[in-house]
């Protein structure tokens, strides 16, 4: 091996499997650094991290997993798999293990958060600090927007056809589009939305996501365990919101601060998916964060 091949940390693309699935993920950065594992939202995959990985590889080690019906990695069908987001923590956690990694922080966004936060509740030892990109741990983060996805919880039948609504190429679109100011929008890449879009079309894919929507609601009851969590280990954290999201509202973010005092708020000037519009002040706000939170003196 030269020594160009063996100094060459750039981003990889990988498939481990666990439990009997295959999980794609992306690893970028020196396995020898301080490790950041980035866990998605919905309906998107890692590929929402991609240029986080290419930013932050020269100083940190970097993992970015597909949750299982999402991107790349194995899709069963839902008699094949119970589809829970204990069910996806339960995966990320032995792609951890296979992967070797016992300490790490997290950056969470949107449906990366229950994974996340389940995670660090359960090994608290393990986690080094958090990031938390839209993704919700509070009450007062939920807007109207839920309002249809809890009636669904609550009577599944009869607002199916409704929810499906969330799977169409309007909603998707809107995820990313909507409350970013008019001068950013020429930063949203269409691919982003149209591979996400290519995800939810495959067939299957509907009755896996519909049963996440109405898994969602037992995601609430971990929000206790996470808040005292919270103030119990004082976990450094980092919170990069786009204060115009109305999937997950400022609000929500501003409620960390309760149990976590000492946390960095940034509330951005866009909407849902502010790394699509804010990638470099995110990369640059991540960057100084982890490097007095996580590497060594």
């Amino acid at each position: 091996m030269t020594t160009t091949e063996a100094t060459d940390f750039g981003v990889r693309y990988r498939t481990a499997t666990v439990h009997g699935l295959d999980v794609f993920y992306r690893e970028a950065g020196d396995p020898a650094r301080p490790t950041l594992v980035l866990l998605h939202g919905f309906p998107t995959s890692s590929h929402m991290y991609r240029g986080l990985l290419g930013s932050l590889a020269d100083e940190f080690h970097l993992v970015a997993p597909d949750h299982i019906g999402f991107g790349q990695s194995a899709m069963p069908a839902v008699d094949a798999f119970d589809y829970s987001f204990e069910n996806l923590t339960t995966v990320t956690l032995a792609l951890l293990d296979t992967l070797g990694l016992d300490r790490f922080a997290l950056c969470v966004q949107d449906y990366g958060a229950p994974v996340g936060l389940r995670i660090a509740t359960r090994h608290p030892d393990r986690v080094t600090a958090l990031i938390s990109q839209n993704g919700n741990a509070y009450e007062e983060g939920f807007t109207p927007f839920w309002d249809v996805l809890f009636a669904h919880a609550k009577d599944r039948a009869a607002h199916e056809e409704e929810v499906r609504g969330f799977l169409t190429p309007e909603a998707t679109h809107w995820q990313y589009t909507h409350g970013v100011p008019a001068d950013r929008l020429n930063r949203v890449a269409p691919e982003n939305w149209r591979l996400d879009q290519a995800g939810l079309d495959r067939p299957g894919n509907d009755a896996i996501q519909l049963q996440l929507f109405w898994d969602y609601q037992f995601n609430l009851d971990l929000y206790p365990v996470a808040h005292r969590y919270f103030r119990e280990h004082r976990p450094p954290t980092l919170l990069t919101w786009g204060r115009h999201d109305e999937i997950f509202a400022a609000a929500g973010a501003e409620a960390f601060l309760r149990d976590l005092p000492d946390a960095e708020l940034h509330l951005l000037d866009t909407g849902h998916f502010a790394l699509e519009t804010h990638g470099t002040e995110i990369a640059a706000l991540i960057r100084d964060f982890l490097r007095r939170a996580v590497t060594p003196a």
